[in-house]
């Protein structure tokens, strides 16, 4: 099909829609149809994706950007980018798992898998290439065992078997390279991909770990470079003793994130961290100079 006929097919649908106020729009010749609810509502492809990194603070960033009263957020993982099956249904199918928004809000969704996924920065490129990213990193060897803390749970509530996490990180005594976690945070490898793509100016690296220890700052960074009005506050923020981090405050409603978050790590034997610590150096420094800015990682 051409575009012209791809347009015209798609304005002859949107004008079928009853009781909705519904248009076209098209990018890079691709369309979707826009609809109006009455009620001044509509859903919109997003213009902030939270891409990563698993474990690295994902939910609670999108749950402290939710704050804010002019940013919409999906409620879900969408995986559009990423699984085949889902991005062959195409943009139509992607916008339909947006949240109504209002017409001057920000629409965000998250998927942290996107960051590791090679195919993905194109994909998000070719739908829109000055989306604003962000990307939420804590230091590497933590994001790790937050990585098999989570398997680990998940195992052990299916009554399923689990390796200890001696025996998945190190193998005939050396770093076990086979391991999928570990490959998650060489940061350095994915963001090249990503830099093909967008440059540094679309992409805001959250520091994953000071938002744990001191959200503010880490939103009002992340307000400015969505050029967000400075709304969220520190009375947003209160920490529970009980769960020893953070929780939200919305107009006098508190919130805090599910129980799944936060767990505590496994022990893990001091030499072998160090192993982590050092096979994890060189590639933070290249990370480092990559973005241009350090971080307080060991």
């Amino acid at each position: 099909l051409t575009e012209a006929t791809m347009i015209q097919t798609l304005v002859l649908i949107c004008g079928k829609i009853q009781s909705l106020s519904c248009s076209h729009s098209c990018f890079l010749s691709v369309c979707v149809c826009v609809c109006v609810h009455p009620n001044g509502t509509l859903q919109q492809l997003p213009q902030i994706i939270i891409i990563g990194v698993r474990k690295g603070g994902t939910r609670a960033l999108i749950e402290m950007l939710s704050l804010h009263s002019e940013v919409a957020a999906a409620q879900n993982e969408v995986h559009f980018f990423d699984w085949e099956g889902r991005f062959q249904k195409g943009l139509p199918w992607y916008l339909s798992q947006m949240p109504y928004a209002l017409p001057h809000q920000l629409t965000v969704e998250k998927t942290p898998a996107y960051f590791t996924s090679s195919k993905v920065p194109k994909r998000i490129y070719q739908m829109n290439p000055d989306i604003k990213l962000l990307l939420i990193l804590r230091d590497p060897t933590e994001r790790v065992l937050s990585d098999y803390t989570q398997v680990f749970y998940n195992r052990l509530q299916k009554h399923k078997r689990y390796q200890p996490i001696e025996s998945v990180l190190v193998k005939d005594g050396e770093i076990n390279l086979g391991y999928k976690a570990l490959n998650r945070s060489l940061y350095f490898v994915h963001m090249q991909n990503w830099l093909q793509y967008f440059s540094l100016e679309n992409i805001h690296v959250v520091d994953g770990d000071e938002l744990i220890r001191d959200p503010l700052p880490e939103m009002k960074k992340v307000e400015r470079f969505l050029k967000l009005e400075p709304q969220i506050t520190a009375s947003n923020f209160y920490f529970n003793k009980t769960k020893g981090f953070y929780c939200l405050r919305d107009h006098g409603r508190e919130r805090c994130l599910h129980d799944s978050k936060g767990r505590a790590h496994p022990h893990v034997a001091p030499a072998i961290l160090q192993k982590l610590y050092r096979f994890f150096h060189e590639p933070n420094r290249k990370f480092f100079e990559l973005v241009g800015r350090t971080f307080s990682w060991k």
